[in-house]
């Protein structure tokens, strides 16, 4: 009787220590992912974000999809402050698409609060993270509409062709509309 009740308690501490090692070996898995997400992205986007005042009051988390996909990136706005424009939002992701313009991505995803909204092809990204410095920002940000998906992977927006002015002022319609439906419109009702 005694020996049947250690071997249980044997068997029980077992187990015990089995499942104690199995959530050390998760717990170490999760803060490796984190910190090779943080390290590769978030870390970037906080040196842009610091790097120019005009990005303070600009809340965004930065991470891999799914934390683990390395060709996919998740820009993810948390908050705006009501001071800041669309221009300064275009103008963190250009900058971060700057210090990450050495790196191949498939595509970009563009979130707010952690519901994904559009994306970008990697190439777009890459392009503008390389023009960034060199291009003029106004002709970038004036064809960053043309250049965003739906999520189904169809085109959010036109493609603009006639007179200059004419193409110009539809781009930034667009442009204004991408960044209502990305997050204006839900910073406003506070959903």
């Amino acid at each position: 009787m005694r020996d049947e009740r250690t071997i249980k308690l044997l068997a029980a501490s077992r187990k015990i220590n089995t499942m104690r090692k199995l959530i050390m070996i998760f717990a170490l898995i999760g803060a490796l992912v984190a910190s090779w997400n943080y390290l590769t992205l978030q870390k970037k986007l906080s040196g842009v974000l610091a790097s120019d005042p005009r990005n303070e009051g600009i809340s965004v988390f930065v991470h891999f999809e799914w934390f683990v996909n390395p060709s996919i990136i998740v820009f993810d706005i948390r908050d705006v402050q009501s001071d800041k424009s669309p221009l300064d939002v275009s103008i963190v992701l250009l900058q971060l698409s700057e210090s990450l313009k050495d790196n191949e991505y498939h595509r970009v995803v563009l979130s707010f609060k952690g519901r994904q909204k559009f994306m970008l092809e990697g190439s777009y990204f890459k392009e503008t993270g390389m023009e960034y410095g060199i291009q003029n920002p106004v002709y970038t940000l004036r064809s960053l509409s043309q250049n965003v998906y739906k999520l189904d992977g169809s085109q959010a927006f036109s493609t603009w062709t006639g007179g200059f002015i004419g193409v110009l002022g539809k781009q930034m319609e667009d442009l204004t509309e991408f960044h209502k439906q990305w997050y204006i419109n839900e910073l406003a009702t506070g959903s």
